[in-house]
């Protein structure tokens, strides 16, 4: 029995629960550590294979990644999650939005993940396992207090929905 998800009926009043705004600092972190490897690749290219093409790929990458600093801070407060009745309702994505609807019932793991760069802004991940094998579920960015807590909260709604409370 699947829910239909009326993405016309979310608005800008809806109450979205927003991840921190610290979560900028990685998504800015993790573009200039990708970037820079791509540009070290680039360059190694260009001056010790003596591909002459490589320098097109360096200032490819170098705009990609001017273009990324500039939307990390739209990017960040894009996502923000719902908790409904039945599902937890999580949303990304500037250009291409992306709703995702996780009912309580279907989750089977969830697990909280903190990089070196999240654990120093005091921030932490939410990832969910569910029924669905092809299924990757996150929620990056949110306090640690508050991923406890919503770690915990889920937990009780899922055990709650498989013992048909």
């Amino acid at each position: 029995m699947s829910q239909r998800l009326d993405v016309a009926a979310l608005d800008d009043t809806t109450p979205w629960r927003r991840v921190s705004p610290k979560y900028v600092v990685v998504v800015i972190a993790g573009s200039l550590i990708s970037g820079a490897i791509a540009a070290a690749i680039a360059v190694f290219a260009w001056l010790v294979l003596q591909w002459w093409w490589a320098w097109i790929a360096l200032a490819v990458i170098v705009v990609i990644a001017i273009v990324q600093l500039i939307i990390a801070p739209r990017r960040a407060r894009a996502i923000g999650y719902i908790l409904r009745d039945d599902d937890l309702l999580i949303r990304r994505g500037i250009m291409f939005e992306r709703f995702v609807a996780v009912p309580y019932g279907r989750m089977q793991l969830l697990d909280i993940e903190r990089g070196p760069i999240d654990r120093a802004l005091g921030l932490a991940e939410l990832k969910f396992v569910t029924a669905a094998a092809s299924s990757r579920v996150s929620i990056p960015g949110l306090v640690e207090a508050d991923a406890a807590w919503l770690r915990d909260r889920l937990v009780e709604l899922a055990e709650a929905r498989r013992t048909g409370l």
